[in-house]
C-alpha cells in the first residue's frame, strides 16, 4: 500500500483585497527596467491611473497581473513570465523567504511555504502530495483566467530559487502546465529541462520524494521560532485585512445591484446582507470607510462606465445610479470630477 501524505495551504480561493507584496513584484519591475521600458507608461490601468505606488508595501493582485501582461506586450516577449521567474531571489518571498532559511530540510521548507505563501502574494496556493517515493507539487492559481505568464513565472521562480536554496543545480523534474502549448517550447525546456508538458489538469511538477529529506545548506534553525512568531502575526494581520475587504466588497457589490431598484440606502443594504444597520456601520467603521463613501465611489465608477456607452442617455444613467432627478446626478458628477457628465463624455471617446 503506497504511502499518502498531503500538505495543503489555506483555502485556495480568490478574495476581495487579494494583494501582492512589492518585494514579490521586484523581479517583474527589474526585468522591465532591464528591457528599457518606461515604468510610468506600463504602470497604468485602463483609465491611465497608476496600478501601484512605488512607496507602498503591496499592490493589488489584479494590478500585478495587468503589469505582467503589459510587460509581455511592451517587451514583445512571448516568454515574459519565464524570464520574470528567472529573476527571483531570496528577498522576493518577503518575510517567509527568511523563514525558509531556518528550515532543516526541503520537506520543512515546503510546509512553511504552504503556510506562509500568502505573505508574498494572493496569486495562488500550493499543495504537496507524497505517494511512496514520488512527490508531486501542485500550484492552484486563484486567477484561473490569468494568462500563462502567471503560472510560468511561478514555476520558473521555484526552479531558480530551488537551485540557489540547495546550493547546487537540482535534477530536472517534469513540469506540467494547464494551459495549451505555445508554438515553440524550447525556452521552457531551457528553464525546466526536456520534460515540459501542457494541457494538464493542474499546474504541477513531480520529483523524487527523497528530495524532501535534503538538508538546507547553512540553515540557521535557531531563528526558526522567532521568525515563525513574526510570520504568524503578519499572517493574522493579513487575514483581518481580508475580512475587512470582504465587507467593503459585499457592500459595494450589493449597492451596484440595487441602485436601479431604489433599494440602495443603508437599511436596504444591511437587510440584504442580513445585518442590522448599526452592525454594518460598525464593520465599515473598522475598515476606515463609511457607507456614504462606498455609495459615492460606486456611483462614480459606474457613471464613468455608463458614460462611455453612447446608447445610454444622461437620464438613463441617472436612473441606473438611483437618482430620481437628472439634475441630482449632474450635480454629484461635477463634485466628483469637476465637470458635468456631458462635458466628460465629449472629452472621452465614446463607443456604441
Amino acid at each position: 500500500m503506497p504511502e499518502h501524505r498531503f500538505y495543503r495551504s489555506f483555502a485556495a480561493r480568490s478574495a476581495p483585497g487579494a494583494s501582492v507584496a512589492l518585494a514579490y513584484a521586484q523581479p517583474l519591475l527589474e526585468l522591465l527596467e532591464e528591457r528599457g521600458q518606461n515604468l510610468a507608461h506600463v504602470n497604468q490601468d485602463e483609465r491611465g491611473q497608476p496600478l501601484f505606488h512605488p512607496a507602498a508595501e503591496t499592490m493589488s493582485a489584479s494590478a500585478y497581473l495587468r503589469l505582467l501582461d503589459q510587460g509581455a506586450k511592451h517587451c514583445a516577449d512571448p516568454h515574459f513570465g519565464l524570464h520574470v521567474g528567472e529573476k527571483v531571489k531570496l528577498g522576493t518571498y518577503n518575510v517567509y523567504g527568511m523563514l525558509l532559511m531556518s528550515c532543516r530540510d526541503f520537506g520543512e521548507a515546503f510546509q512553511q511555504t504552504m503556510r506562509y505563501e500568502a505573505l508574498a502574494h494572493d496569486l495562488g496556493r500550493s499543495e504537496l502530495i507524497v505517494e511512496g517515493d514520488v512527490a508531486e507539487y501542485r500550484w492552484h492559481s486563484l486567477f484561473p483566467d490569468a494568462s500563462p505568464h502567471l503560472a510560468e513565472s511561478v514555476f520558473a521562480g521555484i526552479r531558480v530559487f530551488g537551485d540557489w536554496f540547495a546550493g547546487c543545480k537540482l535534477p530536472n523534474a517534469p513540469v506540467y502546465f494547464q494551459h495549451t502549448a505555445p508554438d515553440d517550447i524550447r525556452e521552457h525546456q531551457r528553464v525546466f529541462g526536456p520534460e515540459v508538458q501542457f494541457g494538464a489538469s493542474c499546474h504541477h511538477s513531480r520529483f523524487p520524494a527523497a528530495l524532501l529529506s535534503w538538508p538546507v545548506p547553512h540553515a540557521d534553525t535557531g531563528l526558526s521560532s522567532i521568525l515563525r512568531q513574526h510570520a504568524d502575526q503578519l499572517l493574522m494581520q493579513k487575514h483581518r485585512q481580508h475580512r475587512e475587504h470582504e465587507i467593503v466588497h459585499s457592500v459595494r457589490q450589493t449597492i451596484s445591484e440595487q441602485l436601479a431598484h431604489e433599494q440602495w440606502r443603508l437599511n436596504d443594504i444591511a437587510a440584504t446582507l442580513q445585518l442590522s444597520p448599526r452592525t454594518l456601520q460598525r464593520k465599515l467603521a473598522e475598515t476606515g470607510v463609511s457607507f456614504q463613501q462606498i455609495l459615492d465611489e460606486t456611483r462614480h465608477e459606474l457613471a464613468l462606465s455608463y458614460l462611455q456607452n453612447a446608447d445610454f442617455s444622461l437620464s438613463d444613467i441617472a436612473f441606473l445610479l438611483g437618482y430620481r432627478e437628472q439634475s441630482a446626478f449632474q450635480h454629484a458628477f461635477k463634485e466628483w470630477t469637476g465637470v458635468t457628465p456631458g462635458a466628460w463624455r465629449l472629452q472621452h471617446s465614446v463607443t456604441r
